[in-house]
């Protein structure tokens, strides 16, 4: 099953979706300036399990690199997805960063 990951600026929010178009998950952000945060990952339950969360992580990292901005990880699921993920470390905002 593929699923598409879109943003949705008017509502502040990333979406990801089944090819009938069934919302899977999301991530929802504030940006101010060139800083994005982002607050809260969700996935819809039947689409647990199923990798939604980690596409939608890579996806608004991703999408941040390619806008130039600096990623403040306000959501408990982003922040332990970007200490597996050291590529990223370079836009995401230091002082935010868990002390392992």
């Amino acid at each position: 099953m593929g699923f598409t990951v879109t943003d949705v600026p008017e509502r502040e929010r990333f979406e990801a979706r089944d090819e009938t178009g069934t919302t899977a998950g999301l991530v929802t952000y504030q940006l101010t300036g060139n800083i994005i945060a982002y607050t809260h990952t969700e996935v819809a339950p039947e689409f647990e399990g199923q990798g939604v969360g980690s596409l939608l992580a890579r996806a608004v990292m991703d999408d941040a690199r390619a806008n130039g901005r600096t990623v403040v990880p306000i959501c408990p699921f982003l922040s332990s997805w970007l200490e597996k993920h050291p590529e990223y470390d370079g836009i995401v905002a230091r002082s935010t960063r868990k002390v392992k």
